[in-house]
């Protein structure tokens, strides 16, 4: 602490941002200032009345650092990036906001209208941050169906298939100019925007141009997207007078927080999005509100005039957002404006309790479920780490065994393991394979779980207990019976019959039909290799590397067999005269 107290004796008298650290050097907190000095300082005085997380936090503080800027409002925006960037715990921040998706419209000759998570500077516009990677990929390919832009990174020689279903206009081959291509990346900007009554505008304008001077191919181009935006938009009622704005919702559930920001445009909304706020708990409605708005804005490129705020905030705080986002923040009081912050509170509500619906139906799936099990197979322990082992085969062929890890009753996929059998290939024996694959799992381990689930009946069940008690270990062993789904446990030939409806029969069925998808999705990936190599055997001049190498490249045989002369020559290690040596054993295959 004396080292923070010289620190707060040179503190500067001047706008910008402090970071709070740990003993590990760790930014634990991020926060901007109108005057440094007085607002660090603050956090270390004694009769301060702190709430309990800032009190928290101000234990953890071993050191800060402090960066002057020339405003107040360029201190927000270092602010919300350092937010954005170190993430620290006890700041107010968007759950999951690394991952938002965002539409963008690159700033091209001919721009494009692509899907992305990452914002890169380069003079593209984007759109967004969308809570829905559904919502955003169907907003995409309506998208494409109204405004027919390419979709190609590269410019082709010759019009795609693209321009013949009439999903590009194909500026590569120059089927539309440049003036005219930029002219429709306009209207699908604005139709971004929300702004469908400009657009309409707008377009019955160019349409009319266009006729006129007997360009009949760009007017005739123009009505059908003018057509679609209005099929689009006539559901849309206009509900004020109020030109652009964003509403802004706020709710609280169990500790948890959600805003909720309705787009108003041209006096319609046009949609809407929803946020769950992580440290917001302790943390009055005005100081909520205020962290939304600063990382929302900080994502998004602001298009209205005015944003309703649920709830009043400071005066400085209006100042600052006001003159960053270049818009008039308000609480409005009464009238249609109150409504649509009504609205906006009222859905956010909504968006909590269904959060919190589907939290208790999951908790009931996972961990419920894992309880369940415990008491119907009458378990010394609870099952929180549970393996499965499946084995899969044709007539004996490509024999493999695969194991899935369960835990807390939810797929640990990062443990999953594979195993291709060794001792029956050619012979099909359930039996012997899953004695192997327990016994190279556990013939020397030491990290067991909690319980072993063999698909497959009594037989499968003695062929593996008899590796694992074997080996010494006690952890509990079941066999899952395909048929009707009984459970047989060690030491009875009677089997368990679960509940039709309970949580715990749903985990076994769950987890036994992950392990048969892992296990066919490996025999089937051998199958496609073994195929490969035994058609590939036949053609002179194509070996184990060239082999290999042509099915990294087109991944099937079916592909490969498709491919043009020049594909396979660009295959590492191919030249031209194997590809035409494979090409003429395709051709003489197929005649």
């Amino acid at each position: 602490m004396d080292i923070l107290q010289e620190k707060l004796k040179t503190l500067p008298d001047a706008p910008g941002v402090y970071l709070m650290k740990d003993a590990r050097g760790k930014i634990i907190y991020v926060g901007k200032a109108r005057v440094l000095k007085n607002r660090v300082r603050q956090y270390f005085q004694a009769n301060k009345n702190h709430g309990a997380k800032v009190k928290a936090m101000v234990a953890k503080i071993a050191d800060f650092e402090t960066i002057i800027t020339a405003s107040e409002v360029e201190a927000l925006i270092l602010e919300c990036n350092l937010i954005k960037k170190h993430r620290p715990r006890y700041n107010i921040s968007l759950k999951d906001d690394k991952s938002y998706p965002y539409l963008r419209l690159t700033a091209e000759d001919f721009p494009r209208i692509i899907l992305t998570r990452r914002i890169i500077h380069d003079g593209s516009r984007y759109f967004g941050p969308y809570t829905s990677g559904l919502a955003v990929k169907e907003t995409l390919q309506l998208l494409r169906k109204i405004f027919p832009l390419r979709t190609c990174k590269t410019f082709a020689k010759r019009p795609c298939l693209e321009f013949h279903i009439k999903r590009c206009l194909a500026p590569c081959a120059e089927k539309i100019s440049c003036k005219d291509y930029l002219q429709i990346v306009k209207a699908a900007e604005k139709f971004l925007e929300g702004r469908t009554a400009q657009i309409e505008r707008t377009l019955t304008a160019q349409m009319n141009e266009a006729a006129q001077t007997l360009n009949f191919e760009l007017a005739a181009r123009l009505r059908d997207i003018l057509a679609a935006i209005r099929k689009v938009t006539e559901k849309q009622k206009i509900v004020s007078d109020t030109g652009d704005a964003d509403a802004i919702g706020l709710a609280r559930l169990n500790g948890e927080t959600c805003a909720q920001i309705f787009f108003i445009r041209d006096g319609k909304v046009t949609g809407r999005e929803n946020f769950l706020l992580s440290g917001a708990a302790d943390e009055t409605d005005a100081q909520a509100v205020t962290e939304f708005i600063k990382q929302y804005y900080s994502r998004a490129q602001i298009s209205a005039t005015e944003i309703l705020l649920p709830v009043a905030l400071p005066e400085e705080d209006l100042k600052i957002l006001g003159e960053w986002l270049g818009a008039k923040l308000i609480e409005p009081k009464r009238g249609v404006k109150r409504s649509l912050v009504d609205m906006a509170n009222q859905n956010a509500e909504k968006f909590l309790s269904e959060e919190s619906a589907r939290r208790q139906f999951k908790d009931a799936q996972t961990v419920g479920a894992v309880e369940e099990l415990k008491n119907f197979l009458k378990l010394p322990h609870l099952p929180r780490r549970m393996e499965c082992f499946d084995i899969s085969h044709i007539q004996g062929a490509e024999t493999v065994a695969s194991m899935v890890v369960f835990k807390d009753g939810a797929p640990d996929k990062k443990n999953y393991r594979r195993y291709k059998i060794r001792t029956t290939e050619g012979k099909p024996d359930d039996f012997l394979s899953m004695r192997e694959v327990t016994s190279r799992r556990y013939g020397s381990a030491d990290d067991l779980p909690d319980l072993i689930v063999i698909d497959g009946g009594l037989g499968q069940l003695n062929s593996a207990l008899e590796i694992i008690r074997g080996a010494g270990h006690q952890v509990p062993v079941v066999g899952l019976a395909k048929q009707f789904e009984l459970i047989f446990v060690e030491g009875s030939s009677i089997p368990v019959e679960l509940p039709r409806d309970s949580q715990a029969l749903k985990l076994m069925q769950r987890i036994r039909d992950e392990a048969h998808r892992f296990a066919i999705t490996y025999h089937r990936k051998l199958r496609r290799k073994r195929n490969l190599k035994s058609e590939l055997d036949n053609v002179a001049g194509i070996g184990v590397k060239r082999r290999t190498e042509l099915f990294k490249a087109f991944g099937t045989i079916g592909k490969i067999k498709s491919a043009t002369v020049e594909e396979l020559s660009a295959v590492p290690s191919m030249n031209r005269a194997a590809a035409e040596a494979l090409r003429k054993f395709f051709d003489a295959q197929s005649s």
